[in-house]
């Protein structure tokens, strides 16, 4: 929504307002629909080039770094994520300080809401890690920033369900009983996916059976979407929030 008018010859502040719920719902769906662009992409356009294994067995899925390393696959991923890692910031420091405000003065919920905007960070530099860096530019670097996002999301995500049992705890409302609800949800289906994902990678690695490839793909998708689905429940926590942007025409500052 847009608010400004000039009254008397003197311009009112431009006010922008956006509803949290609708900056986090944009938020998790650039992402969502750039993996599923690329993937489709690569499905359908270079599909040799993104399911090939190095042990030249029929893979049948191609997997996340395959799909974004190719081209135009590659731009559209990084062009959604650069849009994404900037409000991706902003939820974290909003949680932060929501958080700072429930638990000023108790342990171990204050020291825990500091490493909630900690690993929420690192999970965002992984995630712009593993994207600006491909795996057929700099294999390792792309496959540490991966293993920084997931060991950081998972973490994340642990110390956030740990933060929401204490809300509930002294909450009456319904909204944190369910986001509560939906965060343990999906932060089990996110440990097994990421359990059977490693696994199949595992045995791709060492025995390269045809299929395994493509179930470590699979769970790949489903650990990431698992993941969205996880950060998707900020609607319920800051349901009634606005996120405003005001101009003032005096001095030119946001």
């Amino acid at each position: 929504m847009l608010q400004g008018s000039n009254i008397f010859g003197h311009e009112r502040p431009l006010v922008i307002r956006v509803s949290f719920a609708t900056c986090v719902l944009a938020t998790v769906c650039l992402p969502l629909l750039g993996l599923i662009t690329c993937v489709l992409i690569s499905s359908v356009f270079h599909f040799e080039d993104a399911t090939g294994t190095h042990c030249q067995v029929p893979n049948y899925l191609p997997s996340i770094s395959a799909s974004i390393s190719l081209s135009p696959e590659c731009h559209i991923w990084r062009f959604c994520i650069g849009l994404h890692s900037a409000p991706r910031l902003l939820v974290a420091f909003t949680y932060f300080k929501f958080y700072k405000t429930r638990f000023a003065a108790r342990f171990p919920e204050s020291s825990l809401s500091c490493l909630n905007l900690a690993f929420s960070i690192s999970e965002n530099l992984g995630l712009l890690l593993l994207t600006y860096v491909s795996s057929s530019e700099t294999y390792f670097v792309h496959k540490e920033g991966f293993v920084l996002f997931i060991v950081s999301s998972l973490i994340y995500m642990l110390i956030t369900c740990r933060l929401w049992k204490a809300i509930k705890k002294y909450s009456l409302s319904p909204e944190d009983a369910k986001s509560h609800h939906w965060k343990v949800r999906f932060l089990l289906l996110n440990v097994c996916f990421c359990a059977f994902a490693g696994f199949f990678y595992w045995k791709h690695n060492m025995y390269c059976e045809s299929g395994s490839y493509t179930f470590f793909a699979l769970f790949e998708y489903l650990v990431v979407f698992s993941n969205m689905a996880f950060h998707l429940t900020a609607v319920w926590d800051f349901k009634s929030r606005e996120v405003m942007v005001i101009s003032s025409s005096e001095d030119k500052d946001f």
